[in-house]
């Protein structure tokens, strides 16, 4: 419970300039699927150590999990 809240507060303030539907529905996804949000955080993190910026990291990681994101918001 206090995990659930804890990682709601961090998306709320990662997601602040997003409208507040939106941010209720990415939240929704990644409390459903922790394990591929994590997955892909860490992924990022890798790039952006590698020498890549934010964005383009995201961005490549993104596209690899493509179908797997679209899967989830489809079925929502």
């Amino acid at each position: 419970m206090l995990k659930e809240f804890l990682m709601r507060k961090m998306l709320k303030s990662q997601l602040k300039d997003v409208p507040e539907h939106e941010q209720e529905k990415i939240i929704k996804l990644v409390s459903e699927n922790p394990a591929l949000f994590q997955k892909i955080a860490l992924e990022i993190q890798a790039k952006m150590k590698a020498g890549k910026d934010q964005m383009p990291a995201s961005l490549e990681v993104m596209q690899n999990y493509k179908e797997e994101l679209q899967k989830l918001s489809l079925g929502k």
